[in-house]
């Protein structure tokens, strides 16, 4: 015989002893509260002015600002760029291309890492720059979409190695030191292991 809940329980008691219905509802929710865990997830982000980033960060952002020239965005008009930065110094851009079945465009994120794992399939991406333009004018950071943050964190995952990532803005960067920080309570490949 299994383990008995405490809805089980309560359903006994109150057929046992003649209680109402609202009584078991209002010991069901009492007890809840007495089970009930709470947890508080962080995300600690930096924000840098441009002129604090390091060198190799800087040409990053470049790389991914310059992608957005490379956009096909004819329905949003939103011109998006991303560059995967490889272990060997090595950068990968990638732009969103849009379709007029809008769900079969892709993200330039997606773009970029899945050109890089193709091009370089064993060189681990230690960083992914984004960066956004609309009417020919670059935009304040923006952040990747939740399809792109689970990308991300495959990228992220298949290496074994954290994988910085920078929201470019026309003044300052928003840096993130893993892609698993954008997406808590995330999905991957260790919850499709059998046990």
């Amino acid at each position: 015989m299994g383990c008995l809940t405490i809805e089980t329980w309560l359903l006994f008691i109150t057929n046992v002893f003649g209680l109402s219905l609202y009584f078991l509802y209002f010991c069901l929710y009492h007890l809840e509260c007495y089970f009930m865990k709470e947890i508080k997830l962080e995300t600690k982000i930096r924000i840098y002015p441009l002129a604090e980033l390091p060198e190799e960060e800087s040409r990053l952002m470049e790389a991914a600002v310059k992608a957005t020239g490379q956009s096909y965005a004819p329905y949003s008009k939103f011109h998006v760029g991303a560059a995967a930065l490889l272990e060997d110094g090595t950068i990968v851009t990638g732009s969103n291309q849009e379709n007029a079945a809008y769900p079969s465009g892709l993200c330039a994120e997606r773009v970029a890492l899945f050109h890089a794992g193709h091009q370089y399939p064993d060189m681990p991406v230690v960083a992914l720059a984004i960066a956004a333009a609309t009417n020919g004018r670059q935009v304040e950071s923006i952040s990747p979409c939740g399809a792109c943050r689970q990308v991300l964190l495959e990228a992220e995952q298949r290496y074994g190695k954290p994988m910085k990532v920078l929201l470019c803005g026309t003044k300052e960067v928003v840096v993130a030191e893993s892609a698993e920080s954008l997406l808590p309570l995330c999905f991957g490949a260790k919850d499709l292991k059998d046990e």
